[in-house]
């Protein structure tokens, strides 16, 4: 199989948010998604092109144009996200972010009318249903293919940091999981979700495609729901391992973390360097880790084995990221980060939250976060 790779400017940038859209009046989950969206509709039917539908009917995504930096994804997502409160509010609906939601039934929750979706559910049943959950996925142009994988695997030694960073779903069903991240855990019981393999070469990628659709494990490629991908479709790498933010100066700081790591192991593949990877293991390891503790954990470095906490690696990669954030003019959004590392993530605002005043205040909270456009 031929798997081509499109062109794509280099460290281009797209962002894709998931957003739920809550009742109100008593902050649970409204399966309304396609009133929202037949409502922002143009003149003549087209929808519109920054919102889209998502699994279930209780999810909008929010998704950016192709980008020069964080900053321009970011403001075509607060337009979106202002064109959709003009639908929304007149529904009395709410919109918040999280990996999850407080107290919401996963068996109540109503699938969007899509092939692909009904193919899902109907191949992982329970576990399908199980799919209360909201990310952020982030796109970067790579130039050259032979690029995509090592990146990739240099990737893989930092992801659960970025998860650590972004994890907001403590939640479920209306239990403390005792997770920063049970989104983390929900989300790769699908079948081809999760960690993703480490190949070493693009034909290894090719056979991997061509065995999984012969054997009907996918029909198509973004069937592979790997924590990062290759998005031959975009020619980007896709970095898929953040819980939804639940505010938009959150979401600019892990955006642009995720931008300037991909473009600084471009750079030092342009120079001839050997980039860092782990082993499987302690990459699986690590992202459990972080899933558990959050911001809390003790993460795997690299290859060594070396054990370091996550946020003393976190301050080392802002200090080293800061000529790369110089250079995708996101200098003020990557320093966003400093902010989770002085004041701690969302999942330990809403463990707070409900430990003064219960879930419904927590769904409160996320809707809080979203108006505000930054954490509370």
């Amino acid at each position: 199989m031929n798997l081509d790779f499109a062109r794509s400017r280099r460290s281009s940038v797209g962002i894709e948010w998931e957003l739920q859209l809550l009742d109100a009046d008593d902050g649970d989950l409204r399966q309304a998604a396609e009133t929202v969206l037949a409502g922002l509709c143009g003149p003549d039917g087209d929808p519109h092109p920054h919102v889209h539908p998502e699994l279930l009917l209780n999810t909008v995504e929010l998704v950016s144009g192709v980008c020069r930096t964080v900053r321009d994804a970011v403001d075509d997502l607060e337009r979106a996200l202002s064109d959709l409160r003009a639908v929304t509010d007149p529904l009395r609906i709410e919109l918040a972010g999280g990996g999850s939601h407080p107290f919401a039934r996963p068996t109540f929750q109503k699938v969007t009318n899509r092939e692909r979706y009904a193919r899902l559910i109907d191949r992982t049943r329970w576990w399908g249903r199980q799919m209360l959950l909201f990310g952020v996925h982030v796109h970067v142009g790579i130039e050259d293919r032979t690029k995509v994988l090592p990146i990739m695997r240099a990737l893989l030694t930092r992801f659960a940091h970025l998860q650590s960073l972004a994890a907001a779903s403590p939640f479920w069903d209306g239990q403390d999981t005792g997770y920063a991240s049970n989104r983390a855990m929900m989300f790769q019981q699908l079948p081809t979700a999760g960690v993703p393999y480490q190949f070493d070469a693009w034909e290894e990628l090719e056979h991997y495609v061509a065995d999984m659709t012969k054997t009907g494990v996918i029909e198509t490629f973004s069937e592979l729901r790997w924590d990062i991908r290759p998005s031959p479709h975009f020619g980007t790498v896709e970095v898929r391992v953040c819980d939804a933010a639940t505010n938009v100066q959150e979401l600019r700081a892990t955006s642009a973390l995720t931008h300037c790591l991909v473009e600084h192991y471009s750079s030092m593949l342009d120079a001839g360097k050997d980039l860092p990877t782990a082993p499987r293991w302690f990459v699986v390891e690590n992202k459990w880790r972080s899933a558990r503790y959050g911001m809390e954990a003790l993460l795997v470095r690299d290859s060594t084995g070396e054990e370091e906490p996550v946020t003393d690696t976190v301050a080392g990669m802002l200090r080293e990221l800061e000529p790369v954030a110089d250079r995708l003019d996101c200098l003020e959004d990557l320093a966003l980060v400093q902010h989770i590392l002085d004041d701690g993530a969302s999942y330990q605002r809403q463990l707070r939250v409900a430990e003064r005043s219960g879930l419904d205040a927590v769904t409160e909270s996320l809707v809080a976060e979203m108006k505000a456009g930054r954490p509370l």
